[in-house]
């Protein structure tokens, strides 16, 4: 019996897809569903736990190791996952050109993002001179934090350097 272990082990082992594609992206294949998903832009822990639950299958088991047909149902259902869950759930509601809600995954999300703010840009909203200017978009405070160029108020390090050279000059 013994010697049987090892060989279900080996084979177990030469079961494991090590790459799973989504999309354009390669995922590990030897880790756990939920890990292996959460890598990808645009899936999150509550995304993966309703695509594991859709396809029937255990969020803590090895992607690599699953049937072919349940990798290829959980492909689909992150390829469709707007249609899968309810709009506010969607990570693009209402597109600006043909006003659809879609679930964007990957470098997609990156390049969509990218397309909206160099739209705001464009038409000059508010969004989008605040995006060019640099600064904060979202209404956060300014006031103290954000900041990237030089100090306003007192520089208490310029102050001892100036008088650690006084007292240098001083003892001299």
């Amino acid at each position: 019996m013994s010697a049987e272990q090892p060989e279900d082990a080996d084979e177990q082992e030469e079961d494991i897809q090590y790459f799973v594609r989504i999309g354009q992206n390669d995922l590990d294949g030897t880790k756990s569903v939920e890990r292996s998903l959460t890598e990808l832009n645009g899936i999150g822990h509550r995304a993966v736990r309703i695509i594991a639950e859709k396809a029937g299958v255990d969020r803590r088991e090895t992607i690599g190791a699953l049937d072919d047909e349940k990798i290829d149902e959980v492909v689909d259902l992150v390829e469709g996952f707007a249609e899968e869950v309810p709009d506010w759930l969607a990570n693009h509601r209402n597109d600006f050109f043909d006003g659809e809600t879609t679930h964007q995954t990957g470098s997609d999300l990156d390049l969509t993002r990218q397309q909206d703010i160099n739209r705001m840009k464009m038409i000059d909203s508010y969004k989008g001179v605040r995006h060019k200017r640099g600064q904060k978009v979202r209404g956060q405070r300014t006031k103290s934090t954000g900041r990237t160029e030089g100090t306003i108020g007192v520089n208490v390090e310029a102050i001892k350097e100036e008088q650690a050279e006084e007292e240098e000059a001083g003892e001299e």
